[in-house]
Parts: C-alpha cells; sequence; structure tokens
C-alpha cells in the first residue's frame, strides 16, 4: 500500500515539468531583458581605423619583434663566452652564426661549448681563458720618426751587445 507521505507517479512527473517550464521560462525571460552585446568598444570608422592599426602591427612590428629576439637569443652563447674570456670564443661565434642559418638547432650545442672549461687548452698554456690580444701578431714599429729616446735605447742595446761578446770571447780564450 502507498503511504500518505508519497505522492502518485503522475503527481511527481507534473511537479518536474513544472519546474522545468519555469526555469525555461525565466531564462527567456532573462535573455529578452538583456541589453545587446557589442563586440567592440568603436563603431563606424574607429573601429575600421583600429583594425587597420591592428592588422600593420601584426603583419609588420610582431615578425621584426620577432627576429629581433631570435636573433638576441642566438648571439647569447656568443657573449657569455666573450664574457669569460673562453679561448674559442671566434669558433663559438662560427657556430651561433651556423645556428642561425639552419633554424636554431645548433643553438645548443652552442650555449654547451660557451659554458664548458676547456681542458687540452688549459694543460697546453696552464690556463683556461684568454689574455687580451693573444695570438695576436705585434705591431710594427712606426718606419720613421722614431723620437730621441728610442734611438738612445738602440744604441745602448748595441753597446751591450758588443759587451757581451767580448765576455764571451774572453771565457773562449780561457778555456
Amino acid at each position: 500500500m502507498r503511504s500518505m507521505s508519497q505522492p502518485f507517479r503522475g503527481e511527481r512527473r507534473t511537479r518536474q515539468s513544472l519546474s522545468l517550464s519555469l526555469a525555461g521560462l525565466s531564462l527567456a525571460a532573462a535573455a529578452l531583458a538583456a541589453d545587446p552585446a557589442h563586440a567592440s568598444l568603436f563603431k563606424g570608422e574607429a573601429l575600421d581605423t583600429a583594425a587597420n592599426v591592428l592588422s600593420w602591427v601584426v603583419l609588420v612590428i610582431v615578425p621584426v619583434i620577432g627576429l629581433t629576439l631570435f636573433w638576441l637569443v642566438h648571439i647569447l652563447p656568443e657573449k657569455i663566452a666573450e664574457k669569460k674570456k673562453h679561448p674559442q670564443a671566434q669558433a663559438i661565434q662560427t657556430l651561433c652564426l651556423l645556428s642561425l642559418v639552419f633554424g636554431g638547432l645548433l643553438w645548443p650545442l652552442a650555449w654547451l661549448w660557451a659554458y664548458t672549461k676547456p681542458v687540452l687548452y688549459k694543460m697546453a698554456y696552464g690556463t683556461d681563458t684568454v689574455e687580451h690580444g693573444h695570438g695576436k701578431q705585434p705591431e710594427a714599429a712606426p718606419p720613421s720618426g722614431e723620437s730621441d729616446e728610442v734611438k738612445q735605447l738602440r744604441q745602448r742595446v748595441v753597446e751591450l751587445e758588443k759587451v757581451l761578446a767580448e765576455k764571451t770571447v774572453q771565457q773562449g780564450e780561457k778555456a
């Protein structure tokens, strides 16, 4: 038997359909009462002008900034190598340029190379950094117009060579 607190099946369905229809009516009323939405703050000519400016920014300025950032990131290993006085900084610079050509595939190698310590270089030269001007040819003396000080120094060198030659001859005679 049915208890008095339980509604009939038909009564339960009627309540559900009534609540659904009330919800639908409230949504329809809210939709009709709302203001129409606008996609932009601008209207008419201002909207066309804003669209033109935005298109130029996207087509011209964004690619230029993107290429500049791409280039700055790719020369970063070169700058690090120069800062750390890496002895193979020129080779790292070349690898960075090649990385630009190959679309960034070699960039991780240049990055790692810039941060490594050159072990064989240290074994050969006793240091793992390059001194300023290392490997460059000394500048030639000016061909004419020597100062008096340079002339005096040259004469002094000639005199010292004569004294050294005399001492060498005297030691040879004693032996």
